[in-house]
């Protein structure tokens, strides 16, 4: 009877079991859950804000802020040029870190440390996207989204007291923004002196530390404890306003500052041919430095002789004596079309021996090319007196362009006044009716200077200071400067016209040394002029 009963058990436990599982079948196919609502479709337009963030937690930043631009190129680039980069970067960070651990070791009684393995892994880093700001000064600044959770392997074998143990990182995670500055910018490669990096919030870095084998971030507290401890750190040392300088040239040699000054006096020319059909020649001399022509200087006008007398001195800036010459050029002065060139010749600086005065009797020649047998002409000679004066280290400011710092005024300067520097930088978007060959005028206390003028441009960029000696700070003062555009073409009706103007009043300048700023111009449409103002006092 038992065994009879336990038989029939056994049948009907597997009957219902099977019934069971059919049942549950059909009811989980067929049956409708009244407890789940259909999904609600809607366009991403009508979602919240709210929403597309937990939907979309890694929206890039170029997404998020229209100022900031995509860098997909950079990205791709970087991914291309990996395998490459990762043995490069560990090859550099190899040869720093190596003498610097083989100079602290001693003091902490270390037998050797070594690196046993150093690879940043097969994942680049990505940029998020890059915002680049418009600045007034001769710099470039950018900030950048930067993302990497690369898989690198750092092994560091380290023995001490006969012992060796290991550290490993894996697992290298760090989410930041940095800002990166280029400044001065200079006009020797790679374009810029130092390289300054800040970071704009608290960087998120996470990684894995193996010692001896064993994960010691899996010990409670101390993966937390660790990870603030860098963030901490890190933001003491880099957060902004605080940097990290990198120089990548020396700034004076970069800015090829000047190292001496070379004093020219044009005394006096003789036995010029004239190049008028009617009447004698008007000369005047131009000076200027072989490949600088913006630091060239001239004299007057002499009107009607051929064997005329200036007696002018001009100081010129020298930034290597080595490789510049000095062009004299003579011209015959026309009120109407060009100046006639009358000749020409060149002093070697090279060949002066500095701290001599000497006067020479130079050739006219027709050019510089020593073949060309035009030059054995007859074109008279011009009589100059030069001296070379090279500059102590203590006379060499020690502010460079491009720093933002005021130098100060020369030996000299009036007692309770000061020198105004005016710079002129730059024009943007200038409009001329019936021709656009900028110059500038600058209208200071009766006193007019003039920029050189830049052929059909509507953005010239002069580069050109102007200095002016006065006895007291121009509180009050203000200074008039109007673009002007002028063309000599014959049969214009128009030859001179304005491009615009504007007038600066300088009290803020006296009060804050330096103001460097774009001004909107009058009576032009869209017209901007940098200008750079400086008051500089005696020391």
């Amino acid at each position: 009877m038992g065994i009879i009963s336990t038989i029939m058990g056994i049948i009907g436990f597997g009957m219902g079991f099977s019934a069971g599982i059919v049942t549950g079948y059909f009811l989980f196919i067929y049956s409708q859950p009244t407890h789940v609502k259909d999904p609600e479709i809607r366009p991403l337009v009508d979602q919240t804000s709210e929403y597309l963030q937990k939907l979309l937690p890694e929206i890039p930043l170029w997404i998020k802020n229209p100022d900031i631009d995509r860098i997909d190129w950079l990205n791709t680039f970087i991914q291309r040029m990996w395998p490459y980069l990762d043995k490069a970067i560990c090859k550099t960070v190899k040869s720093i870190a190596e003498p610097i651990i083989a100079e602290q070791i001693p003091k902490y009684k270390i037998e050797s440390v070594e690196f046993e393995a150093l690879t940043l892994g097969g994942l680049p880093p990505t940029f998020q996207g890059m915002k680049v700001y418009n600045t007034e000064e001769k710099e470039l600044m950018m900030e950048l989204g930067l993302k990497w959770a690369g898989s690198p392997n750092i092994l560091v074998a380290v023995k001490a007291f006969g012992l060796r143990a290991t550290v490993q990182v894996l697992d290298f995670q760090v989410f930041a923004c940095p800002r990166i500055t280029l400044k001065p910018l200079v006009p020797s490669f790679p374009c810029f002196a130092n390289l300054h990096v800040s970071l704009m919030e608290k960087p998120h870095v996470d990684f894995g530390v193996k010692l001896l084998g064993a994960d010691a971030m899996s010990i409670p507290g101390v993966y937390r404890i660790i990870q603030e401890l860098i963030k901490d750190q890190v933001a003491d040392m880099y957060l902004w306003p605080k940097r990290l300088e990198v120089q990548i040239m020396d700034p004076m040699k970069a800015m090829q500052r000047p190292v001496g000054a070379l004093n020219v006096k044009v005394v006096r020319a003789m036995k010029l041919k004239k190049k008028d059909l009617l009447g004698s020649s008007d000369p005047y001399v131009v000076l200027e430095f072989n490949g600088d022509k913006l630091s060239s200087k001239q004299t007057s006008v002499k009107k009607n002789n051929l064997n005329p007398e200036w007696n002018e001195e001009f100081t010129m800036a020298v930034k290597d004596p080595q490789t510049q010459d000095l062009i004299l050029t003579l011209y015959d002065w026309e009120q109407v079309g060009s100046h006639d060139k009358m000749g020409m010749n060149v002093i070697h600086l090279k060949e002066l021996t500095p701290e001599e005065p000497i006067v020479m009797t130079l050739d006219i020649l027709k050019n510089l090319n020593p073949d060309d047998i035009q030059n054995e002409k007859d074109r008279g000679q011009l009589v100059v007196e030069v001296n070379y004066k090279p500059f102590d280290e203590n006379d060499i400011p020690i502010n460079f362009e491009g720093t933002g710092e005021v130098q100060k005024a020369p030996e000299g300067t009036p007692e309770g006044g000061g020198v105004l520097v005016v710079i002129i930088h730059e024009a943007q978007d200038l409009e001329g009716k019936h021709h656009c060959n900028p110059s500038v005028r600058l209208h200071f206390k009766g006193e007019e200077r003039k920029t050189k003028r830049m052929k059909r441009t509507r953005e010239p960029r002069w580069e050109e200071e102007f200095q002016f000696v006065l006895e007291e700070p121009p509180t009050t003062d203000r200074i008039h400067v109007e673009i002007t555009s002028s063309s000599k073409k014959i049969g214009l009706r128009h030859p001179k016209e304005s491009l615009g103007y504007v007038d600066i009043y300088l009290a803020d300048v006296v009060s804050n040394k330096r103001i460097n700023e774009k001004y909107h111009l009058i009576d032009s449409k869209n017209g901007r002029i940098q200008i750079e103002l400086q008051w500089r006092t005696a020391p």
